[in-house]
């Protein structure tokens, strides 16, 4: 429900909020006076081109904010999640449309792109007047709205769910009879693989090992000959310290008998003599070990450049391979049973398109019945709006395209069925019906669509209906009726209507009342919302015209106080 609209500097609108209630609000006003700058104001909200010459002269800028309550259930709050958008009770839409042209738009405090917009708008307001496109006059929109009328919300479900999983097992036989075909050429390949890396039997952690120990063979000369003189210096030399070390304890002990805290220090340097002859034979060893195998250098070199070879095929790791030979192997094991696996998806296949195709057919059984109820009650709606020599038929046609392995009796599948619909009309006798979008009089084609919104009030998607003069061209009795079937619409949906007869305002919940004025050679219109002795103070002005009589005032004071109910 839309419960809030500011304007700024759009049009003859200085500044203007405006908040909406429930049920129907009515907006009136004298002839130019900027009733329908609040339906353009509107349109920005929902996503509109914003145009250099709707904004107020001399202005940088006209700026809308729309602030929508939705409900636990509404599909926008579902769109806005998708879209990354806050999720709450409330939507508020704010667009600015600079005098460049150039324009922006804020979905909840955040920028959004146009497109982003459009798609959030969808469900929140749908718009009827007599020269603009509207959901109605839209046949993609037909089929829901028959399915809303017949309540067939559940066998859609159905029918899209039964479509997706039809779509997901066709997908996934098509996989699998590409891999069979392929399936030669991948065990070749899988083969080769797991043989190369089985020949080099890489273990973890070898990569790592091999670069050491070659880091150690580049440089085996500086190596050997540094731990040459070391040991020498250390262990084997003539002036070795080990024995300078044994040279000083055994001094140490001979005169301990003299000072016995030598014995102790004696002891010490005999143990640091004892840890330093093990290192001089650790290098002994080492100097062994350096001088053995020659050619080693070039085997690891090799391995090394094997590895790597094979690491760069299949990740940054030697793990990476190891993983690879797992996958592979499994892979190879599915390949040997592909034959059995592509008999289980036909299967599976056929039984989700045989599901899918008794769900469109249910679907359509459906839809052919209720067609026939829907274009009466339409029909009838226009009687009662005047138009008593129409005539409306709902037309139900198989989708085009069936020539495929999933169309169902010559139709083509799809999420929603295999059927079309499309609303057509004959206003007089002897004519073709032919398509709302196509009907010449505007008058025709506004009562056209408040009959068929009066039809669907329960089970239309849109949660407001906004009306632009949808009485354009009637009067008398027929206007009442007007009134009486858009309180009706009201009862399930929240409606603005913009008019200018008295015999439909008197049935608003709300009153809005538009007024111009001229400051200073400035041309501003306000709206407000109107109390009971200001109501019928307009509904006077609507009855009588610039001068308001005593007698219009009764009058406007019996119709709002006789008015018929709306049910």
């Amino acid at each position: 429900m839309l419960s809030l609209l500011r304007v700024q500097n759009l049009a003859v609108i200085d500044a203007c909020e405006v908040e909406f209630g429930p049920g129907l609000n009515v907006v009136t006003g004298e002839t130019g006076a900027g009733k329908s700058i609040l339906v353009g104001a509107l349109r920005l909200v929902l996503g509109a081109r914003g145009r250099p010459e709707l904004v107020r002269t001399g202005a940088a800028q006209a700026e809308i904010e729309a602030l929508f309550e939705l409900e636990a259930d509404s599909p926008v709050r579902r769109r806005l999640a998708e879209l990354g958008f806050e999720d709450g009770d409330e939507l508020l839409v704010r667009r600015v449309v600079q005098a460049n042209g150039r324009s922006r738009a804020y979905v909840n405090g955040r920028l959004s792109t146009a497109r982003q917009l459009v798609a959030l708008a969808q469900g929140l307001v749908d718009i009827s007047s007599q020269h603009q496109h509207h959901t109605l006059v839209d046949p993609a929109t037909h089929l829901g709205f028959l399915d809303a009328f017949a309540d067939l919300r559940g066998s859609r479900v159905d029918m899209a769910t039964a479509h997706a999983a039809l779509l997901s097992a066709t997908a996934d036989l098509r996989a699998a009879e590409q891999t069979l075909r392929e399936r030669a050429d991948r065990e070749d390949l899988l083969r080769f693989q797991l043989g190369e890396i089985g020949r080099l039997d890489p273990q973890a952690g070898e990569l790592a090992d091999l670069e050491a120990r070659r880091d150690r063979l580049v440089h085996a000369e500086r190596l050997v000959q540094a731990v040459g003189q070391a040991e020498e210096l250390l262990y084997s030399g003539e002036h070795a310290v080990c024995g300078s070390l044994d040279r000083i304890a055994g001094g140490l002990r001979d005169v301990a008998r003299y000072d016995v805290a030598l014995a102790e220090l004696a002891e010490r340097v005999s143990g640091a003599a004892t840890e330093l002859e093990e290192v001089g034979r650790d290098l002994g060893r080492y100097l062994s070990d350096a001088g053995a195998e020659p050619g080693r250098l070039e085997v690891v070199e090799e391995r090394l450049h094997e590895l790597r070879r094979l690491v760069r095929r299949h990740g940054s790791a030697v793990q990476d391979a190891l993983a690879f030979a797992e996958r592979a192997r499994v892979e190879l094991a599915e390949l040997d049973q592909a034959e059995d696996r592509i008999a289980a998806l036909k299967g599976a296949q056929q039984a989700s398109l045989s599901h899918a195709q008794e769900a469109a057919r249910v679907l359509s059984v459906a839809r052919h019945a209720a067609a026939g109820r829907l274009a009466e009650a339409m029909t009838a709606e226009l009687a009662e709006l005047g138009m008593g020599l129409a005539r409306v038929e709902v037309a139900v046609a198989p989708l085009a395209g069936g020539d495929g392995e999933t169309a169902v009796d010559g139709a083509r599948l799809s999420a929603t069925g295999l059927d079309r619909a499309e609303f057509l009309i004959a206003p007089n006798p002897g004519e073709a019906p032919r398509p709302l979008r196509k009907v010449a009089s505007g008058g025709e084609l506004s009562r056209a669509l408040l009959a068929l919104k009066r039809v669907l009030a329960q089970g239309g998607p849109v949660g407001l209906y906004v009306f632009d003069e949808v009485d354009t061209g009637v009067g008398g009795g027929i206007a009442e009726v007007i009134g009486r079937k858009l309180a009706q619409v009201a009862a399930h949906h929240q409606v603005l209507c913009i008019t200018h007869l008295p015999q439909v305002a008197i049935y608003g919940d709300r009153h809005l009342a538009v007024t111009k004025r001229v400051d200073d050679g400035r041309t501003y219109s306000d709206i407000v919302t109107l109390g009971a002795s200001a109501r019928r103070e307009e509904i006077a002005r609507m009855l009588g015209g610039l001068e308001i009589t005593p007698a219009t005032r009764r009058l406007a004071a019996e119709l709002l106080q006789q008015r018929a109910p709306a049910g």
